[in-house]
């Protein structure tokens, strides 16, 4: 016992050794410079402000748009993409809001994720929160899952199945 902590202390204390260089290393010692600079920190107000909470802040995320997506119907159809998890797509729009409610139970029992493809407005955003009830819903631009699956409108569910509204 007394070998082998004598081997991890040696161990500890050997040379850094570089598994690949590309060529284009460089040290890291510059980034820190601006850590230890007192010129970099900022003077202190002394009014108080608001911090910024940057992309935690909701109206950071407006507006959510989706280019290539509008509220409309959308015919059931099969699809060979094996999905692990279902999600859909909705709007802040009343045929979305309408679709959630009615589906919220079905959207609960099967796990499903929501991704809120547009939205104007914080009220927007409150009041899909208030209809999700518990549901999860992530602001996203849906753009690229739709064309990738042909869809056009929302709101949609896409499972394992298929895709339907």
């Amino acid at each position: 016992m007394v070998m082998g902590c004598l081997m991890v202390s040696v161990m500890a204390q050997a040379d850094l050794t570089v598994i690949y260089d590309s060529g284009h290393t460089q040290p890291i010692a510059p980034f820190f410079e601006v850590f230890e600079s007192k010129e970099a920190l900022p003077q202190q107000s002394p009014i108080p402000t608001k911090p910024s909470l940057g992309a935690a802040d909701p109206k950071a995320w407006l507006p959510i748009q989706s280019p290539g997506l509008s509220p409309g119907l959308v015919q059931a159809r099969a699809h060979d993409r094996p999905f692990t998890r279902p999600f859909f797509l909705i709007g802040s729009d009343t045929r979305s809001r309408q679709w959630l409610q009615t589906h919220s139970d079905r959207l609960k029992e099967i796990g499903a994720v929501g991704m809120l493809v547009q939205a104007e407005t914080v009220d927007d955003l409150q009041t899909i929160a208030s209809l999700a009830d518990g549901l999860s819903i992530l602001p996203a631009s849906g753009s690229d899952i739709a064309k990738a699956l042909g869809v056009s409108h929302y709101p949609v569910l896409i499972s394992a199945h298929g895709i339907e509204q």
